[in-house]
């Protein structure tokens, strides 16, 4: 089928959908929901049998939805209807909640059902279950829609149900006099990340992000009373939270930031909980089972500024002496990498010299995960990765993919940035050079199973989370039984043979040199890039490379174009 997304943005369930429905023999193109001018050029020009909106933020014209089928999936159960789903789910502490898939009709969220599917809550933010559980269900029920209509005898069913307003900022506020730990959690997971609970702290108004419990923590109701890598602590009626990013609307850098750089001196005096006791907010954990070290490092949003970079790394060189023989890298269970902080960067007084910082820290940790030759290395994604931080877990001997999770494994939507974390040795090395080039430009999400053709990856494990976590231990300590010493012994002889031929620090010379000019170069390219992405300023158009309708070389080789086919 000829299968159109349109999306709002090109989000984690839009992805999954993308690289699921191409990888099924479908014709899928995207089109940014721009205006409806826009979209009707964009239907006329795909001609789609089918649009697919997973993600969107106003009605689609009618126009279109009188004259194509076009479904809609909504992040609620069937019935449901409004545009703050999963937000009242997570208030509301329900059970189990699902996603619908609908046809487009003059009412928001009441046509008929093409299909639904349903999942068990968890206490999570919003963000988490629309990645996980919304995304999981949603590729079931999208697959099965799809399935129907091509039958051609399903008649898809309309179901009654009630429309909830979206949730305000009065439904999330926090009473910290009156409210229990288990509510705040609730509120700011039910905003997390967009759009944050409004609070007053300290005297400021601010947007309240990334919540975790802070185990045996107490004070005052409402207090700040510690602070611990870049989180603070605020008392509740019956225990206390942290609370690790905040956003100030107010201030020169009105986006997502620890929250301990926003109120820096509302903080400055608050007592230090070390990151690494069960207390504080705890970024990076080392569990040891038998021969094999477990390395979990979950930042928010899978991102890896310079801090939390050389903090991994001196916790990496920690485990490397503990008596184990396999190292499994973790990351955390929503993200295994994204990269740099584009946040930090864009706060910093200089962002060309951050990232230069940025970029560095990245590499010494891939550098010296390369250069292990005490341990097999092992990345387990558990979660989704992207830019730099795909090719940092192909720094490991072997990488394991959770199936279900999407990899973006390219920097140039970021202003054309080169990249590093040594790729140029490591993708020839596993993918190949053509393959290397192929993950390089295509500009795409990827599934785990196009990352694990490619050389990307080496391996797909199939299953929920707690299955992905069962099959990984189980698999380390294989590799870490009787044919550990061949293996180590092997990789020791291609890691010299490697860099007899060229140095790693030539490699990342390299691509440093390169970097050098995306940050400090004439060409503005990726610092314009980065602002955008942060301050989230709308798509102006769909690029090319989502929009294959919008791409005239492929209309030109299909007619037949002498150039077109000669290139």
């Amino acid at each position: 089928m000829r299968i159109l997304l349109l999306v709002h943005g090109f989000n984690s369930l839009s992805q999954r959908l993308f690289v699921e429905l191409s990888e099924a023999g479908h014709d899928v193109s995207i089109e940014f929901d721009i205006n409806d001018e826009v979209l009707a050029e964009a239907v006329d020009l795909f001609r789609p049998d089918v649009i697919v909106a997973p993600f969107l933020k106003r009605a689609i014209p009618e126009t279109i939805w009188r004259n194509h089928l076009c479904l809609i999936v909504h992040p609620g159960p069937v019935g449901d209807r409004g545009p703050s789903s999963v937000d009242w789910a997570i208030l509301d502490g329900v059970d189990s909640w699902g996603v619908t898939v609908l046809q487009a009709e003059a009412e928001m969220d009441a046509g008929p059902v093409w299909a639904s599917a349903t999942f068990p809550m968890r206490p999570a933010t919003k963000s988490s279950i629309y990645r996980n559980e919304v995304t999981d269900a949603a590729s079931l029920a999208v697959a099965e829609a799809l399935e129907r209509i091509q039958s051609g005898v399903y008649v898809p069913a309309r179901e009654s149900g009630v429309a909830r307003a979206a949730v305000k900022q009065a439904d999330r506020a926090i009473d910290w006099s009156r409210d229990d730990t288990q509510s705040v959690l609730r509120k700011i997971r039910g905003a997390d990340g967009v759009p944050g609970v409004k609070d007053w702290m300290a005297g400021r108004q601010v947007y309240v992000h990334d919540v975790r419990m802070a185990e045996g923590m107490t004070g005052e109701p409402g207090s700040l009373i510690a602070k611990s890598g870049p989180a603070i602590c605020r008392a509740s009626v019956d225990g206390a939270v942290w609370i690790g990013h905040l956003r100030d609307p107010e201030s020169a850098t009105p986006f997502k930031l620890p929250a301990v750089r926003v109120l820096a001196d509302e903080s400055a005096d608050l007592p230090d909980v070390p990151v690494d006791q069960d207390n504080g907010y705890q970024e990076i954990r080392y569990v040891q089972d038998g021969a094999v070290g477990y390395l979990h490092f979950d930042f928010y949003n899978g991102a890896m500024g310079t801090e939390r970079c050389q903090r991994l790394l001196a916790a990496y060189r920690e485990a490397l002496v503990r008596p184990t023989k396999v190292i499994v890298l973790m990351g955390g269970p929503d993200f295994w990498s994204n990269g740099m902080d584009l946040n930090a960067l864009e706060a910093a007084s200089s962002a060309a010299d951050a990232s230069w910082e940025n970029i560095n820290a990245i590499d010494d940790l891939a550098e010296a995960i390369v250069r292990t030759d005490s341990h097999m290395t092992v990345a387990a994604l558990q979660g989704n990765a992207g830019a730099g931080g795909v090719f940092l877990a192909r720094a490991a001997d072997r990488v394991w993919l959770r199936n279900g999770i999407v990899l973006n494994p390219h920097y140039k939507d970021m202003g054309n940035l080169y990249g590093s974390e040594l790729w140029t040795y490591l993708l020839p090395k596993h993918a190949g050079s053509e393959n290397a080039k192929r993950i390089t430009e295509a500009r795409l999400p990827m599934s785990v199973h196009e990352a694990a053709r490619l050389g990307l990856a080496d391996a797909v494990l199939d299953g929920d989370r707690s299955a992905f976590l069962q099959e990984v231990a189980a698999q380390a300590r294989s590799l870490a039984g009787d044919g550990i010493s061949s293996l180590l012994a092997e990789k020791k002889t291609v890691r010299a043979e490697d860099e007899a031929e060229k140095p790693l620090s030539a490699y990342r010379a390299e691509e440093l040199a390169r970097m050098r000019r995306n940050f400090f170069g004439f060409d503005p390219s990726y610092h314009v890039a980065r602002y955008n992405f942060v301050c989230k300023i709308p798509k102006s158009r769909t690029p090319v490379t989502l929009a294959h309708h919008r791409d005239r070389r492929q209309g030109l080789a299909a007619k037949g174009d002498p150039m077109r086919e000669a290139s």
